[in-house]
């Protein structure tokens, strides 16, 4: 009788927990099975690897085999596990060493022929591979996501006869290099837009803080513009947050381009997306936006046509920046801080309160639209921002010009950049996910600008929650501008910002 001990790993959320590989081959009946809480497609790795092991004219030993996935409680799915699956056969019936198993893991699923092929969720079973010590063989077609992680001792294969000969000593397999990371010229400019400098003021602060934002104004105006130029000012990923995003497109199985992996996600969900496909979740586990998201942009269009249920479920996740998902057969926790940037028109037809174009809405249809939207949603946006038409005048002025002088992305991301530095340095964070203790140590105001805010809340009748996400903004917009203390000027400015949002 022998036995035979590969590692792999699972994949559960962006978790990767180890997994025993552990081949036992005995006398009897010939007969293959696999325990373990294995799902279909684990079961079906035993006609794989049959047919695999015969058609790279390797033996498949006539004996009863039994593989066993540990631990035994947790439940395994996909084809991950077939290559060490196939090496571990191979050792337990002595075609192959295994000395080299004890400080490697296998990963990789296998064709009929013996081919490697990808599989999803890579990258968290590197990282983990790599902080157990352990080195890692992955299919070729992983090669580059792989190597985001910039872990060492990572080998690639694509076919199964490969791994076999660095096993026996014979060949060595390729080096997974680390991704090179190229510099992206956007096709766009925060310059292209006309006008609206209120507005622009108001995203480099959102930018450079991570705070939430709601615009609201006619169409054309200009929001959505506003919106997908929020990429171009934000600037690059550090190395913990870029894996944090690769992990969570490796899982989702729709991995980064390695050369630009380091930009902060932005994703614009329709708004007919159901509250499972913003979350994430379903029988077997789905990614959603706002995890798609994280450390990045969630861009919600025409944000009253959602449905407000879906809505509400982005309530807890803006807090917490996370997503707990709660299924029969599984319990994930999901990352899920993003910023969200949201636009919507005044009323149903879009020009209440145009001065150019008369509103069609009565006022009970206006009230309807409006509250699709729920308070405690909307206490949740720090910046509540109305985007006007630009007067007939302005516009002509503006548009016929040859050259416009508004800032270019690359002007305005440096000062984000250089206010976020700040913000990392003294708290390790963005200003949008201080607590209220942290709050308390750095947003720190005069006896004069205290009372004048305290003051100000007592007569808008703002929640708590606003007050602490005044003082949140105030201390953004003092970084921008270089202010180590909260001014008064500051501290209006972000009141500016949120009680258009109290007072609509």
């Amino acid at each position: 009788m022998s036995l035979a001990v590969v590692y792999s790993r699972a994949n559960i959320g962006i978790d990767a927990p180890l997994i025993r590989v552990e081949v036992h081959l005995s006398n009897g009946l010939p007969g293959f099975s696999i325990v373990g809480m294995p799902e279909t497609a684990v079961k079906e790795s035993k006609e794989r690897v049959r047919s695999a092991l015969l058609n790279t004219n390797l033996d498949f030993p006539d004996k009863k085999i039994t593989v066993n996935l540990a631990p035994a409680d947790l439940p395994k799915s996909g084809g991950r596990y077939d290559l060490a699956i196939a090496t571990g056969i191979l050792v337990a019936s002595g075609q192959l060493p295994g000395e080299k198993l004890t400080g490697l893991e296998l990963l990789g699923e296998l064709a009929l022929g013996g081919e490697v092929r990808g599989i999803v969720a890579v990258i968290p079973a590197v990282l983990s591979a790599s902080q157990a010590a352990r080195a890692c063989i992955v299919p070729s077609e992983n090669a580059d996501e792989a190597g985001m992680t910039g872990c060492a001792n990572i080998w690639s294969a694509s076919h199964l006869l490969e791994v076999v000969a660095f096993l026996s000593g014979k060949t060595e397999l390729a080096r997974v290099k680390q991704s090179v990371i190229e510099k992206l010229n956007h096709d766009m400019d925060m310059s292209d837009v006309v006008g609206q400098h209120v507005a622009l003021r108001a995203v480099k602060v959102a930018a450079a803080g991570g705070h939430n934002v709601l615009m609201t104004g006619p169409p054309g105006t200009g929001k959505t513009m506003l919106a997908m130029r929020m990429r171009t000012i934000l600037p690059e990923l550090n190395k913990q947050q870029a894996l944090e995003i690769a992990s969570v497109r490796s899982i989702a199985g729709t991995p980064l381009n390695t050369k630009t992996w380091k930009l902060p996600p932005f994703r614009a969900p329709h708004h007919t997306a159901s509250a499972v496909a913003m979350v994430g979740g379903g029988s077997a586990l789905k990614v959603g936006e706002i995890t798609m998201a994280h450390n990045g942009v969630l861009f919600l269009d025409e944000l009253p046509e959602f449905n407000p249920k879906v809505l509400d479920v982005l309530r807890e996740p803006m807090e917490s920046g996370e997503i707990a998902i709660s299924r029969a057969n599984y319990q994930v926790i999901l990352p899920a801080r993003f910023q969200m940037i949201a636009a919507m028109n005044p009323c149903p037809c879009g020009f209440q309160g145009d001065p150019q174009k008369a509103c069609r809405c009565t006022a009970e249809q206006v009230r309807k639209y409006q509250t699709r939207i729920s308070g405690p949603l909307l206490d949740r946006i720090d910046i509540h921002i109305q985007i006007p038409r630009l007067s007939r005048e302005d516009s002509e002025q503006l548009l016929f010009k040859e050259k416009v002088s508004g800032e270019r992305s690359d002007d305005v991301r440096s000062q984000v950049s250089k206010a976020r530095q700040v913000q990392f340095k003294r708290a390790g964070k963005c200003n949008a996910e201080l607590n209220q203790r942290e709050i308390r140590e750095v947003c720190r105001l005069k006896q004069e600008d205290e009372r004048y805010l305290k003051s100000a809340v007592q007569q808008l009748h703002l929640s708590i929650r606003s007050f602490y996400r005044i003082l949140k903004m105030a201390r953004t917009v003092a970084d921008l501008d270089s202010a180590r203390d909260i001014g008064r000027v500051h501290l209006q400015e972000a009141m500016g910002y949120r009680c258009q949002g109290e007072m609509k």
